[in-house]
């Protein structure tokens, strides 16, 4: 990353023995490492995160929503100061809240959304890429988070809870459906809406859940419904569960969403809701890796978790000596694949609230077998026991992945103390979302009201 943005981590710094500590020591190491990378990788001149640690790595608009959903979990733990993490927050805040909304190529957004991409130094559009429904959520999502955080009659504070209502309110959600039933994926200024819809069960119920909530531009009445008529619910290994290959799917909009006991239509008739589903996702990728159709080396059922990706490209040698097709950055996933025998730490580990003996377990597994992986105090993107070097160690990704330390750290914090969960519980425009796309029971029978100030 751009060495102007770095800064020392005492976390990192201090490097323990990790197999000689218990459960709570490790996930505390490892969520504060997490942590940290926000820090190291955001510009402080416009609190925006770059998307990897790699060397001219632009922003991404979900990893710094990642960022403003963590600074909170810093403070709480004691890794970093109210103060620090108000300023932070106020300072990306107060560059979206001014930045250039405008149809053409080089703004930082439009209709209230924003570029997947943008230049750590500019803010503006980078790499000819779309404006992204999906990341705009999660980065609004983590706006949120800051809103119920920052509860204070200070200035700061209020100015702060202001921005964010400012911001979410001009998000024009309707305008993202195109007239279609469901939302769609991206829009570009060069040619306009991507032909993809949100269909099938994925990472989108954060999405379709703001989308609803809003009093000015929300989306039709009848999108969320149509969207999960698009769902696919299948057996496998002996579990019925809404499928979703890559197991991130089942991960990110939980890191914000308590989904314990509240049901919308669908998983109302199926018997089931969105936390018990993820559950026998996590089972379901065990139970794959136990199984081992294709072969690779290491997996089992203490070694899992396929998910989207870094990966190694080409085609290889493995450690059998069988040539392998490589996939590169992609959303691997159980049981259709793709699949190349990459395996994702993380992805395993933010399975923490749903199986969290398991996940210790591969945790501790991974680490033990395959110490490399670990790299600066922080879990690798994904590492490969199929490529091996000269040595015998693993493929590993270079570098971290902004997603991948979020996910980890807010999914640590979920199964430590719900603090997420519980600030999102509070926020009026979520829950309004909730309600409106059908959702019941659990804690939204006492949740807050459905208009927001």
């Amino acid at each position: 990353m751009p060495e102007e943005y770095s800064t020392t981590s005492a976390a990192i710094d201090r490097q323990p023995s990790l197999d000689s500590l218990d459960d709570e020591a490790l996930l505390d190491h490892l969520q504060r490492a997490a942590c940290d990378y926000f820090v190291q990788a955001g510009n402080p001149r416009n609190g925006l995160v770059a998307d990897t640690s790699r060397e001219g790595s632009p922003s991404s608009i979900a990893v710094t929503g990642f960022a403003l959903s963590c600074y909170p979990i810093a403070v709480e733990r004691g890794w970093m100061s109210r103060a620090e993490a108000l300023q932070r927050s106020l300072t990306v805040l107060r560059f979206f809240h001014g930045s250039e909304q405008g149809d053409h190529p080089d703004a930082t957004g439009y209709k209230g959304f924003y570029y997947h991409f943008l230049d750590m130094h500019t803010g503006r559009r980078t790499w000819s890429c779309e404006l992204s429904m999906i990341d705009t959520a999660l980065l609004v999502a983590g706006m949120l988070v800051a809103r119920e955080y920052f509860d204070t009659d200070a200035d700061d504070e209020r100015e702060l809870r202001e921005l964010v209502d400012a911001l979410y309110l001009r998000v024009d959600w309707r305008w993202a459906q195109d007239g279609e039933p469901t939302m769609r994926q991206g829009w570009k200024p060069e040619s306009g809406f991507l032909h993809y819809d949100w269909d099938g069960y994925n990472e989108a119920i954060v999405l379709y859940a703001l989308a609803a909530g809003s009093p000015v531009h929300a989306a039709s009445d009848a999108c969320y419904r149509a969207w999960t008529l698009t769902y696919q619910w299948e057996n496998l290994y002996g579990h019925d569960f809404l499928y979703a290959g890559p197991l991130f799917v089942h991960h990110y909009s939980h890191a914000w969403i308590d989904f314990r006991g509240i049901r919308d239509r669908f998983m109302h008739e199926k018997g089931c809701d969105y936390f018990e589903n993820s559950r026998r996702a996590a089972l379901v990728q065990r139970e794959y890796a136990r199984r081992n159709p294709n072969g690779f080396a290491g997996y089992g059922e203490s070694c899992w978790g396929l998910s989207a990706c870094d990966g190694p490209e080409g085609d290889r040698l493995d450690a059998s000596g069988e040539t392998r097709r490589l996939f590169g950055y992609s959303a691997r996933g159980v049981p259709y694949g793709p699949d190349d025998g990459t395996v994702s730490a993380p992805s395993a580990l933010a399975s923490l609230p749903f199986v969290p003996e398991l996940a210790c377990q591969a945790l501790r597994h991974m680490l033990a077998r395959y110490p490399g992986m670990l790299r600066e105090g922080r879990l690798a993107a994904s590492f490969n026991p199929s490529l091996t070097d000269a040595q015998g160690r693993p493929w590993v990704s270079d570098g971290h992945y902004g997603l991948d330390q979020g996910i980890v750290a807010m999914m640590i914090e979920n199964h430590r103390s719900g603090l997420p969960w519980r600030l999102m519980r509070r926020s009026p425009w979520l829950v309004r979302g909730l309600r409106r796309a059908g959702f019941r029971g659990g804690w939204l029978e006492e949740a807050a009201p459905e208009t927001a100030p």
